[in-house]
């Protein structure tokens, strides 16, 4: 984690770290120093196991530890959420959908690829291409060539004024030795943590890196402590690009 906060130092990012509250539990000083400057978000209770009843619990143990306030959620390996138990729990977004098709895991196509509400909550989604939805994410980030990435991002960035991408901050360690799949742990450590602040340095020089709550206040979505449903179509002449970068930890 403090290579991630290192890296983001470095780079002028503002993200959004998506924390389960058994990890902060463990964790409490590190938590506090990530909300120095960064969002905390749920990510859930515990990363292998899940309750309705953990959507309150662990916005309160978050907000009990880092002294900030949490509104947004993530539920692990993007799993649906109930919207309903989500609102009444206290939250004001989502960020649980990756509005592509990922075989053996999920198919959310027919999910709308921008900021959207839902009820009462704003639908945040990773990022996609705009044709075939190609994600951009800690898979693909790792997996394909720098300039790969660049040209998804920018053709996503030609059309929004949004992009949210997400890593893991264990990859910036040494996972070579672990057994994990090929394609997880191919490029991790020291060539992933340059191989992002590369993209980092140039997403930088297209827009403004945010917070979740950020974008959601700068597009007036989020007014005070209330949702206010927002016009996109004006969005891109009225406010400057910016980037949501997320984080999980479990």
């Amino acid at each position: 984690m403090r290579k991630t906060l290192a890296l983001f130092d470095a780079c002028n990012v503002q993200a959004t770290f998506f924390i389960t509250a058994f990890w902060a539990q463990h964790h409490p000083a590190l938590v506090r120093k990530i909300a120095e400057r960064h969002e905390i978000a749920s990510h859930a209770f515990y990363h292998d196991r899940f309750d309705n009843a953990d959507l309150l619990a662990s916005r309160l143990e978050l907000e009990r530890i880092s002294g900030k306030p949490v509104i947004g959620f993530r539920m692990p390996r993007l799993q649906p959420v109930d919207y309903s138990l989500l609102h009444a729990a206290g939250y004001m977004y989502d960020a649980s959908v990756n509005p592509t098709w990922l075989p053996g895991r999920y198919d959310n196509r027919h999910v709308s690829r921008h900021v959207h509400d839902s009820g009462p909550l704003w639908v945040m989604p990773a990022s996609v291409t705009p044709r075939m939805r190609l994600p951009i994410f800690w898979l693909s980030v790792k997996n394909m060539p720098l300039w790969f990435t660049r040209a998804c991002a920018g053709s996503i960035l030609r059309k929004e004024d949004y992009f949210s991408c997400y890593f893991h901050p264990w990859e910036l360690e040494d996972i070579s030795g672990y057994q994990l799949p090929f394609y997880v742990k191919r490029v991790n450590g020291r060539r992933l943590e340059e191989k992002m602040r590369r993209l980092l340095l140039w997403l930088g020089s297209k827009g403004t890196f945010v917070t979740h709550t950020g974008y959601l206040r700068a597009t007036a979505r989020l007014t005070g402590s209330s949702v206010t449903s927002g016009d996109r179509r004006n969005l891109s002449s009225r406010f400057p690009p910016v980037r949501a970068l997320t984080h999980h930890r479990r």
